[in-house]
């Protein structure tokens, strides 16, 4: 796993709302289907506030992040997604990049299916 990259993103559901973000998440989710090194993506929802959620993308590398990013595709795919962008929850900012290097899984008990949703 040394070298993925992951992409947060903060979104908040307007008021009388609350499935938007949820809404265009699976939008963007189909528009990007089958783009080079995007591994997978995750919807993340605040247990503490309902409205507010991280879309976590994990991409095979820091280069094929910015290959997509800088692509011509970037922004019409995201841009479903840009009223909706949180900059309180991001420190000043929509989103972060993170490049991973270390994790821990904890060993897969006997019987169970890798998980790759």
């Amino acid at each position: 796993m040394a070298g993925h990259v992951r992409v947060l993103l903060y979104a908040s559901a307007p008021a009388g709302e609350p499935d938007a973000v949820h809404n265009v998440y699976h939008q963007i989710s189909q528009r990007l289907a089958g783009t080079p090194g995007l591994l997978k993506s995750e919807l993340l929802q605040d247990i503490s506030h309902a409205g507010d959620f991280v879309i976590m993308s994990e991409w095979s590398s820091l280069d094929a992040f910015r290959t997509w990013d800088g692509g011509p595709d970037h922004t019409s795919a995201t841009a479903p997604l840009r009223p909706y962008h949180n900059h309180d929850r991001g420190y000043g900012r929509a989103f972060g990049v993170y490049q991973v290097t270390a994790e821990y899984r904890a060993p897969a008990a006997q019987g169970d299916e890798p998980c790759d949703t």
